[in-house]
């Protein structure tokens, strides 16, 4: 990864809206797969990569302009209470990154999938302090942890993500203030990084652990080397009110990633409420009228949906 251009300019340039991905843990699910409780869909990485390979693939077979790996639940401490050495964890964390360029370099090796597009890119994905607690903590953001120790906690991933063959980083799902500066600070303390920050959100003006979403997008604002900001991971229905408090204190992109509009249940990690019949086509509509410059998805949209929003913004996928 080398700093140079925000790595979006060129979708934004010849398209106008980045089309991202949809939930790849799911769609992992979806697809017959069984998750680690403690990594998450990275846990396929020990016993069955090739399936990651074939959703990342499938999202950009539909039309994704950029994937993100399966790293969000990834973390050194997650991986050393499994029992990994450092050694181990380091390649466990690599090799979240590979599967998906991976799965790009083959996807882009075939000339019939360049017609119209640009070459996807490689997002690595990091997620909350409160995914490696994996209690949903990432939907409250209060931590009992110092903000020493939540560094320490970021840092050494986010580096050996920034120094991989990813594009940029994807901090996901970030429910705190606190943490938002601090992979603010990690962020200017690695040069070579472009990173985007995503929220989770209560309601359509806070984060989960109050934080009014104007106070963390001017954060990002007067920091260097931020691709986007955006919202994910929050129900469908605020994802309007957002955008137009975050448009209001900001010229960088917006991304506009939520799920599908389904409760999760932390205690029996299971979805409520059935498959959601929110039409998330229609909403994006407005979220782009709104200032969105990318769409795409979170837990439970599929990569039918993405081709449906490629469809609706840039023109038929590949």
């Amino acid at each position: 990864m080398t700093a140079g251009q925000n790595p979006f300019a060129r979708f934004l340039e010849s398209q106008g809206v980045v089309i991202l991905d949809g939930g790849l843990a799911t769609t992992l699910e979806d697809m017959g797969c069984t998750l680690d409780a403690k990594l998450w869909s990275a846990g396929l990485l020990r016993h069955d990569p090739g399936a990651v390979v074939t959703a990342h693939r499938a999202f950009l077979e539909a039309g994704a302009d950029c994937i993100a790996t399966v790293g969000y639940q990834a973390s050194f401490p997650g991986c050393s209470e499994l029992g990994l050495s450092d050694a181990e964890s380091v390649s466990l964390l690599e090799q979240t990154v590979q599967l998906a360029v991976e799965a790009r370099d083959i996807f882009w090796s075939d000339p019939m999938n360049r017609a119209g597009r640009e070459r996807p890119l490689v997002a690595a994905s990091v997620g909350p302090y409160g995914a490696y607690l994996g209690d949903g903590s990432e939907y409250h953001g209060r931590y009992d942890i110092d903000r020493a120790a939540l560094a320490d906690f970021h840092r050494r991933r986010f580096q050996l993500f920034a120094n991989s063959a990813a594009d940029l980083v994807a901090c996901e799902t970030i429910p705190s203030g606190e943490e938002a500066e601090v992979l603010l600070e990690i962020l200017a303390d690695t040069p070579t990084a472009w990173a985007w920050i995503s929220f989770s959100c209560r309601d359509g003006g806070h984060l989960h652990d109050g934080t009014p979403i104007g106070e963390v997008v001017r954060l990002c604002e007067d920091a260097e080397r931020v691709a986007a900001i955006g919202v994910n991971c929050t129900a469908p229905a605020h994802v309007t009110h957002l955008i137009d408090a975050m448009r209001s204190e900001t010229t960088l992109p917006i991304l506009a990633y939520p799920n599908s509009g389904e409760g999760y249940d932390a205690e029996s990690k299971d979805w409520t409420g059935g498959r959601s019949d929110v039409d998330l086509v229609a909403l994006a509509e407005a979220w782009v009228a709104s200032g969105a410059e990318g769409v795409g998805g979170c837990c439970r949209v599929g990569p039918e949906l993405i081709r449906a929003l490629r469809g609706r913004f840039v023109g038929a996928s590949a």
